[in-house]
């Protein structure tokens, strides 16, 4: 399976990267605000020009001196990410003076040997364009100028870049990877879970909540298997959503659950289960996706925690009781080792068919161990069903003489569950009235 090649957006904050990559891929996949600093991690996107696929990383802003501890590991991220690349596009602000930032960001990219293109940004007009000889001065060469909130010269841009990419030979495969997204509130962990996965420090691991705005994606061996892995913003409720970044974060998040195949919901084990999980816990059964439940910081030697964390799950999620529970530590990788063989059983149940005539002979017996209720004085009965759909397993069932209570199809579910393993995964009940023939 061949490599894409890489390019890293690359430069100080605020000069407009996250909007290039938004460009770049012709859709708006990064955090963009006028707010310095949005991006804080390495954030991957696939992209195509001319029949050339590659992979853009959106990088946080590079700063010479950082002021903080976060912003130190901003830095760090980003000359990781120049260390990988086969491009980098090393952006700058076209209408602002060079500071300490830009200067330390070419040292960087000459002492880095990767093949480059010096992008000068917000050029919307001649003007500006005319008015760049200050950029000379990085020892860069010619900036090629380009508005990426206005798409001026982006089309010539990516020409110009895709002439830089190395032939890696053929495309990557299009086999299908699974997809597991790393759910939960701020601050539980789920940093640090997908750098322990990756084998290195991917994502940005703060005490401060709310450090992942973007989702971070990529793909890990787990087992001799790949899967993408992907950490997602916490999700808020929405009273408590309190700016734009924020908002369009947690937007992200739910776009990407609704893409996933597995959701790991992860749960600090020293707190339990809140509203807030069953919160993301509904969520993610609306969404279809399957569930695995991750009690995260077990290395606690609190009993009482542990026994109230155990509690709380079984009182706030029992609605989502088919969900495999593991009990880890992602800062030391205690217990991960289960975590393959649990995401590859939740996957394989996800997948599972019901022939039709074992269905209808299954669900003709129920309903006469236990007829529907009457409804408006009516009573309804199924006469057909049909598995319509996997991933998830969704149920149609043909209805005549009135409709089915919520509580009826939420039996025919259970009895499904005893009968065949659906551990892991939403199951979908669906009823359709069916009306009698004419004669």
């Amino acid at each position: 399976m061949s490599r894409l090649p890489v390019v890293v957006i690359l430069g100080r904050p605020n000069v407009g990267k996250s909007t290039l990559v938004n460009r770049i891929v012709r859709r708006k996949a990064a955090v963009v605000d006028e707010q310095a600093g949005v991006t804080r991690d390495r954030r991957e996107f696939s992209a195509d020009w001319g029949g050339r696929d590659f992979i853009v990383i959106d990088t946080g802003g590079w700063e010479a001196r950082p002021g903080e501890e976060l912003t130190a590991d901003i830095r760090e991220q980003a000359e990781i990410a120049v260390g990988g690349a086969d491009v980098v596009v090393f952006v700058t602000d076209g209408t602002a003076d060079l500071t300490d930032d830009d200067v330390g960001v070419a040292r960087i990219l000459q002492q880095s040997g990767v093949p480059y293109m010096f992008v000068a940004n917000k050029v919307d007009g001649p003007a500006v364009e005319g008015d760049l000889a200050h950029l000379w001065s990085l020892g860069l060469g010619e900036p090629f100028p380009v508005s990426a909130l206005h798409g001026r010269n982006t089309g010539e841009f990516l020409e110009r870049l895709v002439e830089l990419l190395p032939d890696v030979g053929d495309a990557v495969s299009d086999r299908s990877i699974a997809s597991l997204a790393i759910i939960g509130r701020p601050n539980v962990g789920k940093s640090t879970l997908l750098n322990r996965l990756a084998g290195e420090d991917r994502v940005l691991v703060s005490d401060v909540p709310g450090t992942t705005r973007d989702p971070i994606n990529f793909v890990v061996d787990l087992d001799g298997e790949p899967f993408e892995i992907i950490d997602t913003a916490g999700i808020k409720r929405r009273t408590k959503i309190t700016d734009q970044v924020e908002r369009y974060a947690v937007m992200r998040a739910r776009e990407v659950l609704s893409q996933s195949d597995v959701a790991l919901l992860m749960i600090d084990g020293t707190r339990g289960a809140t509203h807030q999980e069953q919160r993301l816990a509904e969520e993610i059964v609306k969404a279809g996706a399957g569930l695995i439940l991750v009690l995260n910081k077990w290395d606690i030697r609190n009993e009482d925690e542990r026994l109230h964390t155990e509690d709380s799950v079984a009182d706030r999620l029992a609605f989502v009781d088919w969900a495999p529970i593991l009990r880890v530590s992602a800062q030391t990788g205690s217990r991960l080792v289960r975590l393959p063989a649990a995401v590859r059983m939740v996957l394989e149940n996800r997948r599972r068919r019901i022939a039709t005539p074992e269905l209808n002979r299954l669900i003709r017996s129920w309903q006469e161990a236990h007829p529907p209720p009457v409804r408006k004085n009516k009573r309804p009965h199924i006469i057909y069903a049909v598995q319509a759909e996997t991933e998830p397993p969704t149920f149609i069932l043909f209805v005549r003489g009135g409709d089915l209570a919520p509580d009826y199809l939420r039996f025919i579910e259970r009895r499904l569950r005893e009968t065949f393993d659906f551990t892991g995964t939403t199951v979908r009940v669906v009823a359709r009235k069916r009306k009698r023939r004419e004669t």
